[in-house]
């Protein structure tokens, strides 16, 4: 807006326009926006680090069973100055366990091929070549973890081998290596795809990605079968409803669960709006708006979580009769009328997903008032976005979502990454 635009605003334009512009920034607390966003508070009022006043210790507890024990005596009598002897008895009054690592050295197998002469017939056979990285599985595993887990680079990665552990690994050694074992992950992959096209309940959630330098989608879908909980990682050049419709191949579970965008309705009987994104966009409007409607559907929002908090301590009867007024609540809420223009969007939004507010509480074994496990399984393919600037190439991408949904899936059975990984190499 220009000054000659201005100045045929009249005095109410002007004065909305002014309460606009003074409204507070958008934060994580108000919006989607990372906390990485928020603007920090100046260093001489932020609160010192460590801990604070009457903050519980914590202390490292022993190990159960130590590789070596070392007893410590006193060298004299504090009492007389009497020489204690090497190994004179003593009762143990205190302890504590050092922890090191042992010299890591690569350990070197040659495998030479023999050519044998017949005594027979005199023909000289060879023994076939044996095929396969030169890398073991331990150094792959670990470099698989570094790269996809703790977002390593190829040229940091390359340096550690050699820093920490004397072995020359070229990039070009690296990336094969992981070409390699995407076929190991892939199958695996392509296991738990086939659980989530049977499950009753999904959710999913998705974000940006760099793919050969063009912007893409990594998408998440997280459900539930009589084996546990499963995660999958899927990435895709498009942001559209048909990645959806690709993942599922045709299976329409009962519940699915997601935020308000469009490409993630339609794909369940019922559907479940995350309570998490309205809740962000209700703080938001109690910061910009005087209009009771905020606060009314603040503490209504507050009751909902409350209650899904009790669901396993209270009998059908009483959810059922606490969701009758829930739904009574929001309808009268819903009703009122706002001259603001935030909350009257705000109402907008939750009037049209009025039907998707309490559908957790018709199946809550299977379906979650939030979104909040799609954006937690998500959060390591950001933290990768920001880091690398996402992939050179698609079949690193693939591999990636492939590695992905193994370790998130194991991972929700007690399964470390590393292991998962190492044991993914290995089968």
């Amino acid at each position: 807006m220009n000054r000659d635009e201005l100045r045929e605003l009249s005095k109410e334009e002007l004065v909305e326009l002014v309460l606009k512009l003074q409204r507070p920034a958008k934060t994580s607390r108000t919006s989607s926006r990372p906390p990485s966003t928020d603007r920090k508070e100046k260093r001489a009022a932020a609160q010192p680090g460590g801990a604070k006043p009457g903050h519980k210790g914590h202390f490292r507890s022993l190990a159960e069973d130590p590789d070596h024990v070392v007893e410590h005596r006193p060298d004299r009598c504090s009492g007389c100055g009497n020489v204690f002897a090497p190994d004179a008895p003593g009762e143990v009054v205190g302890a504590h366990d050092s922890v090191d690592l042992p010299p890591i050295l690569p350990v070197v197998t040659r495998h030479q091929r023999l050519a044998c002469a017949c005594a027979a017939c005199g023909v000289v056979t060879k023994a076939a070549a044996v095929a396969g990285s030169p890398f073991g599985p331990n150094i792959q595993a670990l470099a698989l973890y570094l790269k996809h887990v703790q977002h390593v680079s190829y040229q940091r990665l390359q340096a550690m081998f050699s820093d920490v552990f004397g072995l020359t690994i070229s990039q070009g050694a690296l990336g094969n290596m992981f070409r390699r074992a995407q076929a190991a992950f892939e199958a695996k992959k392509a296991v738990i795809l086939a659980r989530l096209r049977q499950a009753d309940a999904v959710a999913s959630d998705e974000t940006g990605v760099r793919i050969e330098g063009v912007n893409a989608q990594h998408w998440v879908f997280c459900a539930q079968d009589q084996e546990g909980r499963i995660v999958l990682h899927e990435t895709a050049f498009s942001r559209a409803a048909q990645v959806v419709r690709d993942v599922m191949g045709g299976h329409r579970p009962a519940f699915w669960t997601s935020d308000r965008y469009s490409a993630q309705q339609g794909h369940g009987e019922r559907h479940q709006t995350c309570l998490a994104h309205l809740a962000r966009d209700i703080a938001f409007a109690l910061e910009v708006s005087d209009d009771p409607a905020p606060f009314r559907l603040k503490l209504w929002m507050d009751d909902v979580f409350a209650l899904w908090r009790s669901l396993a301590d209270i009998a059908a009867s009483t959810m059922a009769r606490k969701r009758r007024k829930l739904e009574d609540r929001i309808g009268q809420i819903l009703c009122t009328r706002s001259d603001c223009d935030v909350t009257s969007a705000l109402l907008r939004k939750i009037a049209n997903a009025r039907d998707q507010l309490l559908t957790f509480l018709d199946a809550p074994a299977l379906v979650q008032p939030t979104n909040n496990e799609c954006e937690r399984a998500l959060r390591p393919a950001v933290i990768s976005r920001k880091i690398t600037n996402g992939f050179r190439s698609a079949w690193a991408a693939r591999a990636d979502a492939a590695l992905r949904t193994v370790i998130d899936t194991e991972r929700l059975a007690g399964v470390s990454p590393y292991h998962a990984i190492r044991n993914t190499i290995s089968t």
